[in-house]
């Protein structure tokens, strides 16, 4: 414990004093300071100007980020018959009908996308107090309810992002890794803002990015300015 306190505190006096910096400077101080015997996530959050409370203040949306995430993706898709078998080429890790329904109501949930064909949405909605929490609920407005399972199923392995603003206002996600190259990081993060960005709903009022921060899963957080997030 005491070599990760010392880790911690180095990074933290490496961060000290930095605040609304460039995406740049962000990316090359928090690689320089991952230091976990693991290759940790670089994660982004975003303080938006919104109340998701109020349905025309909801962001909610999906992007691609051009260089993936770095992570393996589980998918489970709820599919019948030949739909069934265009999930399972395509590389689902999970797919069912009733059976996965039933599977997921005794706690087992070994997936981190879930997608569905239309068809199927009267059996998936009963899932919607487990999967509803934990942002795994299908919705055809972010392509996971969807006759072309394979494409979607392709995507959500290929390095496809899901966002959804949270009580505060707050978008959170994992634009990479931080063994990636700087430059893919950089390229990652700005399709994310970008994104976030084009989903500004039309209730929002005034200034709708407020603040967008950088960290790594064990590193502290830098704030970004807004301006060199956005090209601004």
């Amino acid at each position: 414990m005491a070599k990760l306190g010392k880790r911690t505190r180095a990074a933290r006096e490496a961060f000290a004093g930095k605040e609304d910096i460039t995406i740049e400077e962000a990316v090359s101080l928090i690689k320089a300071n991952a230091n976990a015997k693991f290759d940790e996530t670089v994660e982004i959050a975003m303080n938006l100007g919104v109340d998701p409370r109020h349905a025309d203040q909801m962001v909610r949306g999906v992007v691609g980020l051009p260089n993936g995430t770095g992570k393996t993706v589980r998918v489970a898709v709820f599919a019948r018959g030949a739909k069934a078998d265009e999930a399972q080429a395509a590389g689902a890790d999970i797919v069912g009908a009733e059976d996965l329904m039933e599977a997921i109501q005794g706690g087992k949930i070994d997936f981190d996308r879930c997608i569905a064909t239309p068809d199927m949405m009267p059996v998936v909605g009963r899932l919607g107090k487990i999967l509803g929490p934990r942002n795994l609920m299908p919705n055809p407005k972010v392509g996971t309810v969807t006759m072309d399972v394979a494409q979607a199923v392709t995507d959500a392995k290929g390095g496809q992002v899901q966002f959804k603003a949270e009580k505060a206002g707050v978008v959170h996600a994992g634009v990479g890794k931080a063994s990636f190259d700087e430059a893919k990081l950089i390229e990652n993060i700005r399709a994310f803002v970008d994104a976030v960005s084009k989903a500004k709903p039309a209730g929002a009022k005034g200034t709708y990015m407020k603040k967008i921060a950088l960290s790594s899963s064990m590193g502290p957080g830098v704030s970004v300015s807004v301006e060199s997030a956005t090209g601004n």
